[in-house]
């Protein structure tokens, strides 16, 4: 018994001797580390970080600067008075809400959405921008704060019934520059013959004068724009991707990133996201049952 104690008192030294050694590296690091610190070194601390943060820029300018392009109802659009109303728009005010800040929404053409959030001209884009994984290559996302999916407008007589029907050198497509269903097009009907538009309105109407067989876009608008031409057009409206619409964000800026997610869930958890659905899309806004 007491050989099998010196033993292990042989064993246990050196790694006791190891624990303190580790332990009074970590000292001498932290040691060093604070002064740096002290002598205006190059290591940031975390309050410093803070400070220099997007978050705590935004608050102490008093002001949370939002792009979004104003013509994408019932997500973001002008009420006839000169004012942007929608979904956006008021998921924008509940944010700015929270932050305790100011609201500045500017009215920014599509393709120029991200180039301004890049340039630091906006600090979020709140759009109805669905979270791609080629955007992502270049800006942050949040979590999604609506879902849909992209569907079709045909012309009334049309023999199509569904994506499977539009990969076809006969078949001309309108598309809107630079959205998801441009992107999706391109990749999945490669043979389409296909038109390009900056505004979606000239794209339903492409297919309602007949210049096009099927205009490729999110599910709320194609319901919308089948009424808008009645009698002219029909929609297929089973989407056939998965479109979650988030706020883009600089990438690098966790702080941001982390207070937006928590503010979304925050929104989901108490039911106001919720409402926000019901208010902008009716029964097409429910889900799980909000």
């Amino acid at each position: 018994m007491h050989g099998g104690n010196a033993a292990e008192d042989r064993i246990r030294k050196p790694a006791v001797a190891r624990c303190l050694a580790a332990a009074w590296l970590l000292l001498a690091l932290f040691a060093t580390g604070c002064d740096r610190a002290a002598t205006g070194g190059s290591a940031p601390t975390p309050f410093a970080i803070a400070r220099n943060g997007t978050l705590n820029r935004i608050i102490e300018r008093k002001k949370l600067i939002v792009g979004m392009e104003v013509e994408f109802w019932p997500f973001e659009y002008d009420d006839g008075h000169g004012n942007p109303v929608g979904f956006d728009v008021d998921l924008a005010r509940e944010l700015a809400r929270a932050l305790g800040v100011e609201l500045e929404i500017r009215d920014i053409e599509w393709a120029g959405l991200i180039p301004s959030l890049l340039d630091g001209k906006v600090d979020l884009v709140i759009s109805g921008m669905t979270a791609t994984l080629e955007r992502a290559r270049t800006i942050a996302f949040s979590r999604p704060y609506f879902e849909t999916g992209l569907c079709l407008l045909v012309r009334k007589d049309s023999r199509i019934e569904g994506p499977d029907d539009l990969d076809d050198p006969a078949i001309t497509l309108a598309l809107k520059t630079g959205t998801t269903g441009h992107l999706v097009a391109e990749r999945r009907f490669p043979r389409a013959r296909k038109r390009f538009f900056k505004d979606e309105a000239a794209c339903a109407l492409e297919v309602a004068q007949g210049k096009a067989d099927a205009f490729v876009y999110d599910q709320v608008s194609v319901m919308r724009h089948a009424r808008e031409h009645a009698g002219r057009v029909r929609a297929i409206l089973t989407p056939f991707t998965y479109e979650p619409y988030a706020i883009g964000m600089r990438q690098g800026e966790v702080d941001l990133a982390r207070y937006v997610d928590m503010f979304l869930a925050r929104l989901e958890a108490d039911g106001r996201l919720a409402a926000l659905r019901r208010k902008h899309l009716g029964e097409l806004g429910k889900r799980d049952g909000g």
